[in-house]
């Protein structure tokens, strides 16, 4: 299963990513963004592509 990594010092808490998937992103209570328990990123594949191409930023990568 491949692994989303946001860097917390990266990102700017502009909730593009949450409003882009919300299955599997959230802001936390510091207003950054951070992964949802239990996220199946196989289905979510292609919606978390998108919150990772449009983070303004570049703080969300997806490893393998």
């Amino acid at each position: 299963m491949k692994k989303i990594i946001i860097d917390k010092n990266k990102c700017i808490g502009c909730n593009t990513c949450v409003a882009l998937c919300p299955e599997a992103f959230e802001l936390a209570g510091d207003g950054k963004a951070k992964m949802k328990e239990g996220v199946d990123t196989k289905k979510l594949e292609k919606e978390i592509k998108e919150a990772i191409d449009a983070c303004p930023v570049q703080a969300i990568t997806f490893t393998s």
